[in-house]
């Protein structure tokens, strides 16, 4: 045997410390012999002193960094590119195991910094205002790959180490993917953000953003207690299953009576879902649906984020008015809401809300697929158009 292949082999054998939760960090130390503080201290190691080699790791014995180094790694996945905006937006293109690529971005805002991290290569609900589900779905990204995001961006505001500034304050699981069909993996790296010995951030300031996975949320409250934020998007079941397809399957009534049940199960009963709602100009942006969206929240305890649509290469939908946001802004405020516009940050790096798509590896070959049938329809019609209506009924029949 070579020792390349054994070298893989040995690589693929260790387990991979990065994604672990306290209890299976736990249970991989008992399983070496070892007490359960070393879990403790291996986690302080990774997460809040940003340390990655065993050698490094001065309160574990010789003996145990040698065999950890045997059986265990900690393997991040790779920062291709780094791109910083002219508003103090940061993207990180990061390359993952198999070859694809995620976006993970970095937003500040006066002291506050948040982190939108992906959870998916791509996305499978293929909402039709969203870059990335024109991409296709690939897989579920690792804990490992998860968590990895949130420490890559730390190292990289030298965040690690005792009495370091905290530039990343708050998490929103808003980037590429649906994260509740990528629940266990989700939920693990978010106990982990939120762990004392870890990254210690806020359950009030750790978002998770869902178009309505309906079975997962109402899962999700066994298990954690971040914020909730809901894709809505559309104030009646019509428009959104344009929109966002999976309403089909839980339409919206469904939807707000899961994300009250999980609001109603939180300790902190002062809570609130967060509506985000992006406004396309002339779809779902008019007064009407201002007031419709209005009468549908009002048994809901929420704050609503209106957000404007960023244009991008696959999509015929335009960029709501200033006008039209304003209006829709001053008929829910008017109506008892918290209604505040989401600034568009990043735009000129392909950050913003909607355009994490770029480098994503296409593996379904969709947004070619996309393209064609696009470039198909736009003949069809010049063809039609240029026929009187006569001939034009005959094409269509053949």
């Amino acid at each position: 045997m070579s020792v390349e292949i054994q070298n893989a082999q040995s690589a693929i054998a260790k387990v991979n410390l990065m994604g672990l939760s306290e209890e299976k960090m736990v249970a991989f130390f008992e399983s070496l012999g070892e007490k359960r503080f070393r879990a403790t201290q291996v986690l302080k190691w990774i997460h809040q002193m940003g340390v990655i080699d065993f050698d490094d790791m001065s309160n574990i014995s010789k003996a145990l960094r040698a065999r950890l180094k045997d059986v265990a790694e900690m393997r991040l996945p790779e920062v291709l590119e780094q791109h910083d905006s002219a508003d103090g937006t940061r993207k990180f293109l990061i390359k993952v195991d198999g070859g694809s690529a995620i976006e993970t971005v970095f937003i500040p805002d006066g002291e506050r910094g948040t982190l939108c991290v992906s959870s998916q290569i791509g996305c499978s609900l293929d909402c039709s205002f969203c870059a990335t589900g024109k991409q296709g779905f690939n897989r579920d990204l690792t804990a490992a790959e998860i968590i990895g995001q949130v420490w890559i961006a730390a190292k990289s505001f030298g965040q690690f180490g005792e009495k370091r500034p905290r530039i990343i304050t708050n998490v929103v699981m808003m980037g590429m993917g649906e994260p509740l069909l990528n629940f266990h993996n989700v939920v693990d790296s978010m106990n982990l953000m939120m762990h004392d010995n870890c990254y210690c951030i806020s359950k009030r300031r750790v978002t998770l953003s869902t178009s309505g996975v309906v079975p997962a949320l109402d899962k999700l409250g066994e298990l954690t207690d971040v914020c909730l934020a809901i894709s809505l998007h559309a104030p009646n079941d019509e428009l959104r299953n344009e929109l966002v397809p999976i309403n089909k399957k839980y339409p919206i009534a469904m939807l707000l009576d899961s994300a009250q049940r999980y609001i109603e199960g939180l300790p902190d009963n002062h809570r609130k879902v967060t509506i985000e709602y992006t406004l396309i100009g002339g779809v779902n942006d008019r007064p009407h649906h201002a007031h419709e969206l209005a009468e549908l929240l009002r048994d809901v305890p929420v704050k609503i984020n209106l957000i404007p649509f960023n244009p991008f290469s696959l999509s015929d939908y335009k960029r709501v008015s200033n006008n039209a946001m304003r209006t829709f802004q001053e008929i829910l405020t008017k109506a008892g809401y918290i209604a505040t516009v989401r600034t568009t940050r990043g735009d000129d790096i392909d950050a913003a809300c909607g355009q994490l798509a770029g480098a994503v590896n296409d593996r379904t070959r969709r947004a070619e697929r996309y393209r064609a049938m696009s470039a198909q329809v736009d003949k069809l019609e010049e063809n039609l158009l240029a026929r009187t209506p006569e001939e034009a009924i005959k094409f269509v029949a053949q």
